[in-house]
């Protein structure tokens, strides 16, 4: 059978357990896993890809996005706001998507990080106007390549019910849960090496009711899959969850059930010392968004208390409404900087962040066979041309966060490569970028 030798690359990151670093060296691609890493490997008919010039690494991991969002980005009137006051302004926007609106706005968005260094995205989708369902993200991401986490988000508490979004956007609970077993069912694949799993995951402490977050955690647990949702991200959220609930958000999230090595949140900014020893103690992982987080000015997450504490971190481009990016490299490299604004210069290397975007965002996501390169793991790979003006007197391959380029010259997903020469090689995106364009059109004349 055909595979792939990918031949004398400068250096090969690996992330794996001993974090090696192996200059000149070969990676072989087989049958969809790493099958080997070494030196002047022998070519076996293998297709070559030359890798001189090049720095190899795992791909990268997004823990947290909201797809449906590429479609507006930049929007007057939210560029400005807060979260909330962002959330009211997007939200009757939304509520006029349907099915090829977040078809589309799902394609653009993961080929967006396709070419940006990612091979497996997470996405959280709580609202469903006009008879759009999970069904439609997961097919696209098939159509692209990309190895995908799709979460079944819900909103169930709107305005006249205290809530934040208008309630034309809110389902009842029991549909909720329904959905929930229905989409687990048709596409949650547990086994190794999977293409689709699929989370429950609630919006949040202030569009869901208590008991519906108590109810997704059980339905979650019995059907063996994890859960997601937004958690203490800015200091309104923090006030609001004082005043509703009489608690901080960690502990709202301990009372429902909600910690443990099978939940993620998002954000997390606003974490205090208790709440981040919680989720060391519980294995409870973070997805942290810092493009978002200065976006919307929700501040700087402790992310660097966190992983000396042991809790699990990955990264997340969060939505392109509030990023308004969707490039995950950047992601990471604004990761490095927060933590050394907060906290100096030595605060977070290069290295380390990288990490974060693929191993951390792997294991955050339930998935120690992607995010790092070692024979067994699954052939998740990410080619950079180092040749460029970006890296041009980079005495460092593996500090691209520093000094490197922001896309990638090929990308292999299961081993099938999706980015060739840095163009997206499984779908038409040229076409895609059209349709994305006149449907935001017709969004904005209303």
């Amino acid at each position: 059978m055909s595979h792939v030798l990918i031949r004398a690359a400068d250096l090969i990151v690996t992330m794996d357990d001993d974090r090696r670093e192996l200059a000149g060296a070969d990676l072989r691609i087989r049958d969809g896993i790493v099958a080997e890493i070494g030196p002047a490997l022998p070519a076996e008919g293998a297709e070559i890809v030359q890798g001189a010039g090049c720095l190899v690494t795992p791909g990268l991991v997004n823990t947290h996005h909201h797809l449906y969002q590429s479609l507006t980005r930049a929007v007057p009137g939210a560029q400005d706001a807060l979260l909330f006051g962002w959330l009211r302004t997007l939200y009757p926007i939304w509520a006029r998507f349907g099915p090829e609106e977040m078809r589309i706005s799902a394609l653009t968005g993961l080929a967006e990080l396709a070419l940006s260094g990612c091979t497996l995205s997470s996405d959280h989708l709580y609202l469903y106007p006009n008879g759009a369902r999970l069904d439609d993200t997961i097919a696209a991401a098939v159509d692209l390549g990309l190895r995908f986490h799709p979460t079944r988000g819900a909103m169930s508490i709107g305005e006249t019910a205290g809530g934040l979004p208008p309630d034309s956007l809110v389902e009842r609970e029991d549909a909720i849960l329904n959905d929930c077993i229905r989409v687990i069912d048709a596409f949650h694949d547990s086994n190794e090496g999977a293409m689709v799993r699929v989370g429950v995951a609630p919006c949040s402490p202030f569009s869901v009711s208590r008991e519906l977050m108590r109810d997704a955690a059980l339905l979650a647990r019995d059907k063996g899959v994890r859960l997601h949702t937004h958690l203490a991200e800015n200091q309104e959220d923090i006030a609001y969850s004082q005043e509703m609930f009489g608690c901080r958000p960690g502990q709202y999230a301990e009372d429902l059930g909600w910690t443990g090595a099978d939940v993620w949140h998002a954000h997390c900014v606003k974490l205090d010392a208790r709440e981040i020893a919680l989720f060391a103690h519980s294995g409870t992982g973070v997805a942290h968004c810092p493009c978002s987080n200065c976006r919307l000015g929700s501040g700087i997450a402790p992310v660097r208390a966190m992983r000396d504490a042991g809790v699990r971190v990955g990264l997340g481009v969060d939505g392109s409404a509030s990023n308004d990016s969707g490039t995950l490299i950047g992601e990471a490299r604004q990761a490095m900087l927060l933590q050394r604004v907060a906290f100096g210069a030595d605060a977070m290397s290069a290295r380390e962040a990288l990490e974060i975007a693929t191993r951390g965002g792997a294991d955050v996501l339930g998935r120690p066979d992607c995010g790092r390169l070692a024979p067994g793991k699954r052939a998740d790979v990410a080619i950079w041309d180092m040749s460029g003006i970006e890296a041009a007197g980079n005495w460092d391959r593996a500090a691209i966060l520093l000094a490197g380029p922001t896309r990638v010259r090929d990308l292999f997903v299961e081993g099938r490569q999706v980015v060739r020469d840095g163009q997206v090689t499984t779908i038409d995106l040229p076409r895609v970028i059209a349709a994305q364009t006149r449907l935001a059109q017709r969004l904005a004349a209303g």
